[in-house]
């Protein structure tokens, strides 16, 4: 059976361009593209029964217009829609079991105040057991490419990097597969980024260096970074790869990492009891300050053998 690509749509700027977005990934995957509209049931008999009237009278307009935007780009591709009945976040969840990859939308905001998720994206985003990739209102297929070196418009052969956070202290395959994969369909570059701090008298552990001096221990770093990724590199050998390490805050080195990029991917560890809608603080900064779509990729604690720096 061939799993969908999956978007959530509600007839807003950001969700739109979500399908569109979602319709790409599906064509790039060779699978079909499922949009789902989801309402919420009214149980109050009079009220309720308008009520519900309106909300599928919406459900069928932001269907119809998610289907026309797709169909325009895309007039041969494999199309379903469905409406479902609320709670949203739970039925998101329920349908992104069934899918390869869920895709929402985020709304942009200008400066440095990132971008708005909604309560429902970040709950689908916690809680999400399939990768979920939320895209912001503005983006178009040309932003995902390098524009023409005449300053003319992009080529669709051209892709911008990949780029993968990875944490060597948790280095988990479904993250690391999941960029690899992406990258490959792309014919892009994957730039892998770790980010490191040095450690403090406190933060010391048995068998850790304290005293080596820093370019030491990047190097260290990227030594390790290197060894991690050479397996993946033999079995994605068309895919080219750029190891970077940097002394950073994590959220901050990813923030930068990501300008220009076509694809972020970062991991969320999920945990047997998930309270609230919450997620770590690198994902966290990445799905609110991160300018290109970002695919958030769920996994179970992986733990990748300590690094001595």
């Amino acid at each position: 059976m061939v799993l969908p690509v999956v978007a959530g749509v509600d007839g807003s700027a950001e969700s739109l361009a979500a399908a569109e977005w979602a319709a790409r990934e599906a064509v790039r995957r060779a699978q079909p593209l499922h949009l789902v509209h989801v309402w919420n049931w009214h149980p109050r008999q009079q009220e309720g029964e308008i009520a519900n009237a309106a909300q599928r009278h919406l459900a069928r307009r932001s269907l119809r217009q998610a289907e026309e935007r797709v169909r325009a780009a895309y007039p041969d591709i494999r199309l379903s829609d469905e409406q479902m009945e609320g709670p949203a976040t739970a039925a998101l969840l329920k349908v992104a079991d069934q899918a390869d990859l869920m895709v929402l939308g985020s709304r942009g905001l200008s400066g440095f105040t990132g971008f708005v998720v909604g309560s429902v994206a970040l709950g689908v985003v916690a809680k999400a057991t399939r990768p979920v990739v939320l895209v912001r209102a503005a983006e178009e297929a040309a932003d995902e490419h390098v524009p023409a070196g005449d300053g003319g418009a992009p080529t669709d052969a051209d892709y911008r990097d990949v780029v993968l956070a990875i944490d060597l202290h948790d280095a988990c395959d479904e993250v690391i597969e999941f960029a690899f994969q992406a990258a490959r369909l792309r014919h892009a570059r994957l730039r892998a980024v770790h980010a490191w701090q040095a450690p403090s008298p406190l933060s010391l552990g048995a068998g850790d260096i304290g005293l080596v001096s820093d370019p030491q221990r990047s190097d260290e770093w990227l030594g390790f970074l290197k060894a991690v990724l050479q397996g993946w590199r033999d079995k994605y050998p068309d895919v080219e790869v750029l190891e970077t390490v940097v002394e950073d805050k994590a959220s901050t080195a990813l923030v930068r990492a990501s300008t220009g990029a076509s694809l972020l991917v970062v991991g969320h560890r999920l945990t047997e009891r998930p309270v609230g809608p919450h997620t770590g603080p690198v994902t966290h900064a990445a799905i609110h300050h991160v300018g290109c779509p970002v695919a958030v990729v769920p996994h179970l604690w992986c733990c990748a053998p300590r690094s001595s720096g």
